[in-house]
């Protein structure tokens, strides 16, 4: 983003607009955080805006500032449209493609609305009027900062706009672990922490609300965990009995494929997840170093994300996607063997 799309964009914000933004289907804290961040933001602005989520999220992260006033379209299409119709300004956050928003994508795609994508995943679409892509950034709230931050306002983030843009930092970078996490990550989380957000808190909100289900099918996941030694790969199975049998909800399998990576000399996992509801197996990539699962899904499980994450689907039977997953493996030998 130039300066000269910087100065455009200050010339739309400068009188108040009808704003929609949207995450990406099934949101992560990094979309729901960028998103609230940038709603706080706005509104101080006097803006109209409404956020409108494909559908629902985990529970875990329905704590955040105002995060109430977010609209579900799949639960109010009709009312989702018309606003969609009569925006004059849509932020897409944390995706780059449309086909990422589910039933959405033909609203959003026939809206007049200026366009504005803010996003870190790789090989972005050319849907919007005014990109922020880079793939280098830990997470769309570091990205979401520097937006406030050319705009010449980071006078104006507050205490719930450093809450919500803290919270997709920390989950986007694992807790600050991921090799995304930069210098000027802690820099940013710093001054964040230092506009009130309760970096102890936020954890607690996060990761320290764990139902006794959910960990009984971690449980359940760890002892379905395989590993494949000469190819330094790690895989979990969860099927649709074990997650029922479990009180499975949303979001209660986050973070299960990093124990697979956790693993001494394991550099590559995956957790392949079946779905009734969708009629697919949901996949969750996850790599160490130079090797790319955002490559791999996009060859072969119609996905993507980053170079150590991306997501992924199959609609074979959970056993014919881990024979597929199991079968391409040779073809990634010596990638996954380098040191």
């Amino acid at each position: 983003m130039n300066k000269d799309d910087i100065n455009s964009i200050k010339t739309l914000l400068s009188t108040p607009k009808a704003i929609v933004i949207i995450p990406h289907k099934n949101p992560d804290g990094d979309a729901i955080g960028s998103s609230l961040g940038l709603y706080h933001y706005l509104k101080r602005h006097n803006h109209n805006v409404i956020i409108i989520a494909p559908n629902d999220y985990p529970d875990f992260l329905k704590w955040m500032p105002d995060e109430a006033e977010i609209l579900k379209y799949d639960h109010k299409k009709e009312d989702c449209d018309a606003i969609i119709y009569n925006a004059e300004l849509i932020f897409t956050l944390d995706f780059n493609s449309l086909g990422r928003i589910g039933d959405m994508e033909t609203i959003v795609s026939q809206s007049e609305a200026i366009k504005i994508m803010i996003d870190h995943h790789q090989q972005p679409d050319d849907y919007a009027t005014y990109t922020y892509s880079d793939v280098s950034m830990s997470s769309t709230c570091e990205m979401v900062f520097n937006f406030i931050d050319m705009l010449n306002d980071l006078d104006k983030i507050d205490s719930d706009i450093a809450t919500c843009l803290y919270t997709g930092i920390m989950t986007d970078t694992g807790s600050f672990r991921f090799p995304s996490t930069t210098s000027t990550t802690h820099t940013i989380v710093g001054q964040l922490i230092e506009k009130g957000a309760d970096n102890s808190e936020i954890h607690n909100q996060i990761y320290d609300t764990n139902s006794y289900a959910r960990l009984q099918l971690l449980g359940r996941a760890l002892s379905n965990l395989k590993v494949i030694p000469e190819y330094r790969t790690a895989y979990i199975t969860l099927s649709q009995e074990e997650l029922n049998a479990f009180d499975f909800k949303k979001g209660d399998t986050e973070g299960f494929v990093n124990y697979g990576l956790s693993l001494k000399g394991i550099i590559f996992a995956a957790i392949f997840i079946e779905s009734h509801q969708d009629d697919i197996i949901k996949i969750s990539l996850r790599s160490k170093g130079d090797f790319s699962v955002n490559e791999l899904s996009r060859a072969h499980f119609s996905g993507g994300g980053h170079t150590n994450a991306a997501g992924g689907r199959s609609e074979l039977s959970l056993s014919d996607t881990v024979d597929k997953f199991i079968s391409i493996l040779p073809q990634y030998k010596k990638d996954l063997n380098q040191e």
